[in-house]
């Protein structure tokens, strides 16, 4: 059955770790937005186009990109095509903003073109709640792999290498501590109220503790998948 889940949270709240693990284990597509972006605004091909280094600019920032292109350039188009392959997909922390989620009277949102493609009643939403405390120090001894992209639980071992490919961690310029509380205001003014039109509109909000270790967050999800 097609279905689409949507987790939401604070930066560090673990949606995207839950995302691939939802994608692992039950056959879903993880599309994970911001490394979507990441992507694009890193690659030096595209910095030739003056309005992608603008994006790079705002994303190094840690605010949020311009709804309008995250929508149009890195959303709907890639999302309709996945739909119409009949594929599961979870979101990691997108949509993102009003904007994103509900358009406006000239443009259709995400949530709406969700709910065309896959029918309101196949999509889900998971709230992961961790303390402010928990997001920051989460984000500030984050570690990725710099080939796979796999991300590394903070552990006071020393590790310098990623334990699936053996490649160098490296540390991502959003995980700064100055960055990180422009993404925690960013993420409060301009996502949360995202949840509350999502209640208003007569989605049910499963909220999920997300302060324990990874697998056990885990069993909480697949018990309200």
């Amino acid at each position: 059955m097609k279905k689409v889940v949507l987790f939401y949270g604070a930066p560090g709240s673990g949606k995207g770790t839950q995302a691939d693990l939802l994608a692992k284990n039950y056959g879903f597509y993880h599309f994970d937005t911001g490394k979507n972006i990441e992507q694009t605004v890193n690659d030096p091909e595209n910095l030739k186009d003056e309005n992608i280094r603008k994006e790079k600019e705002i994303f190094d920032s840690g605010k949020l990109n311009t709804p309008s292109w995250v929508l149009n350039d890195v959303v709907i188009k890639k999302t309709q095509n996945l739909a119409k392959a009949g594929v599961r997909l979870v979101f990691s922390g997108s949509p993102r903003t009003l904007f994103e989620a509900f358009g406006d009277e000239k443009q259709i949102g995400l949530i709406k073109t969700l709910e065309n493609l896959y029918g309101k009643e196949n999509i889900g939403i998971m709230y992961i709640e961790v303390k402010p405390e928990t997001s920051v120090f989460r984000n500030s001894n984050r570690l990725v792999c710099s080939v796979c992209g796999a991300p590394v639980l903070y552990k006071e071992n020393g590790l310098t290498t990623c334990p699936f490919c053996d490649a160098p961690l490296r540390k991502r310029s959003l995980d700064n501590p100055e960055t990180i509380k422009v993404r925690l205001e960013e993420y409060k003014n301009r996502t949360q109220p995202i949840i509350e039109k999502l209640k208003e509109q007569g989605y049910e909000i499963n909220m999920i503790d997300g302060e324990p270790e990874p697998y056990k967050v885990f069993e909480q999800i697949k018990n309200r998948i």
